[in-house]
């Protein structure tokens, strides 16, 4: 309950307050150890340094046995290794268990060993590969460069999108061509030269097999094959297959 005067709660407390002497404010201490703070602060950052330092960094090395239970710290234990077959097995069993969709792609990191025997290292690369199962109905789109109509009829007979010349240089320049991967024959490869720069990684190359006389190989390389890129200097992250 609230008092309508201060009075009824505590009686005579008005008369000592008015009777209370008034307070001076005196100025607040010189600190004559300022100083002193300033350089402790100093030698504190000095010790800081120094404990961590000593502070030794403690490593968890894993334990050689396997764990008994199913539920355990990973640091404690070697990360575990399967077979390609066992490894298949799990994810069909784990793709079942979770209801997820059967046909989702099944993911691989490769990691190579980039070292030469004089140190060097390879430069980090990027090729296709024909996969001995085709797991989509997906193809690319591929560009021949020829100026044979003998050559040009076997390129749009094996799927070639785009089949062209010297002619194609200007359009591929402004972007009015786009298209996945360049193949061409070596007779027209000197005309090529301006599109260098433009097609970088994709300009057709012995190296690459996108420059030769074998139209359908080389086609059937592009449109079906699986292009794959090696990063971080030595991974390969790809997918390979389906569920």
């Amino acid at each position: 309950a609230l008092a309508p005067r201060r009075g009824w709660v505590f009686p005579g407390l008005d008369q000592r307050l008015a009777a209370a002497p008034a307070v001076v404010s005196a100025a607040p201490p010189a600190r004559p150890y300022a100083a002193a703070a300033k350089t402790a602060k100093k030698g504190s950052q000095k010790t800081k340094q120094e404990e961590t330092k000593k502070k030794q960094v403690t490593r968890r090395w894993p334990l050689m046995s396997k764990p008994v239970d199913d539920v355990y710290l990973t640091w404690y234990y070697e990360r575990p290794s399967y077979d390609v077959e066992e490894a298949v097995g799990m994810l069909k069993k784990f793709q079942e268990l979770d209801f997820t969709y059967p046909k989702q792609y099944v993911y691989i990191n490769v990691f190579l060993d980039m070292a030469l025997q004089k140190k060097k290292k390879v430069d980090p690369f990027a090729s296709n590969v024909l996969l001995p199962y085709r797991f989509t109905d997906e193809t690319n789109k591929v560009l021949v460069f020829t100026e044979n109509e003998q050559e040009a009829e076997i390129a749009r007979e094996n799927g070639a999108a785009v089949v062209g010349g010297v002619e194609l240089i200007k359009w591929i320049l402004e972007d009015e061509i786009q298209v996945d991967f360049y193949v061409a024959v070596p007779a027209i490869m000197p005309k090529l030269i301006p599109l260098r720069n433009k097609l970088r990684r994709k300009y057709p190359s012995t190296k690459r097999h996108s420059l030769g006389h074998d139209i359908p190989k080389m086609l059937q390389l592009f449109r079906e094959g699986l292009e794959y890129m090696v990063e971080d200097e030595r991974v390969i992250k790809t997918r390979i297959a389906r569920v």
